[in-house]
């Protein structure tokens, strides 16, 4: 059992959803991030867990936004502890090629998707520092490996969320604390299932493993970052695509 204390931002979204639960199901205590305005659907899920035998904190705050960040954090390790472990899962799309992207598009997702990462990541690394113990799992995507045709702004704040990685990574490596990115291709999610099926079909077909990822071999990913079998691997950008994307 880990006992250690995670905050997970997005934690209430599809692939965030399985990180709370592979890390609770691992012994870690568990604070799930949601946004506000998802709080219902949230406290379902909450229970539906509890259902389940595991025990997840939920946190509603707006990520992108520093205060409310902040507060949130301290409102975890008030209820929860210190926070031990911090996964950046939040994210959102608002596709459009470039010559029709409204700037509020642009900055809605460079928002939630990569300042989301610095507010969060600031308000629990200074704890962290002083705990010498640490580890910051930061979600990416293959998109921002490779780039999307129309997604000029989720692809530049993806891109960006590795950048993030390796920089913090360099000044936090001393004081025990692991900063890396887990980079997902296609999973089944919701939104895969928006996409018309015969775009849907060409992406799978596509992909050499034939097939789209699941959320828990996303969760399986992070859970291994997170523990102390990967002390020594700090400012990495784990690729889990099926073979989408090699880099």
């Amino acid at each position: 059992m880990s006992g250690r204390t995670a905050l997970v931002t997005g934690g209430t979204g599809c692939i965030g959803r399985k990180i709370c639960e592979t890390l609770a199901e691992a012994g870690y205590r568990v604070a799930a991030n949601g946004h506000p305005a998802d709080a219902n659907n949230a406290a379902r899920w909450q229970e539906e867990a509890a259902a389940r035998g595991l025990e997840i904190h939920v946190e509603n705050f707006d990520a992108g936004d520093y205060e409310a960040t902040l507060a949130g954090a301290r409102a975890v390790e008030a209820a929860v502890g210190p926070v031990d472990v911090l996964i950046n899962a939040a994210g959102i799309t608002r596709d459009g090629r470039l010559v029709n992207l409204d700037p509020e598009d642009w900055k809605a997702v460079v928002r939630t998707n990569l300042d989301s990462v610095y507010n969060a990541t600031k308000a629990v690394v200074g704890g962290m520092i002083s705990r010498n113990f640490g580890r910051v799992v930061n979600i990416s995507s293959v998109n921002g490996q490779r780039g999307q045709f129309g997604q000029a702004n989720y692809s530049a704040a993806k891109a960006g969320v590795h950048g993030f990685t390796m920089a913090v990574a360099r000044e936090v490596a001393r004081k025990g604390i692991t900063v890396n990115t887990v980079s997902p291709g296609y999973i089944e999610s919701p939104l895969i299932m928006q996409v018309p099926e015969t775009i849907r079909e060409g992406i799978r077909e596509s992909i050499p493993a034939g097939r789209f990822g699941k959320p828990e071999e996303i969760a399986r990913a992070v859970l291994f970052l997170v523990s102390d079998d990967a002390a020594y691997i700090t400012g990495a950008d784990l690729s889990v695509n099926g073979g989408y994307h090699m880099d």
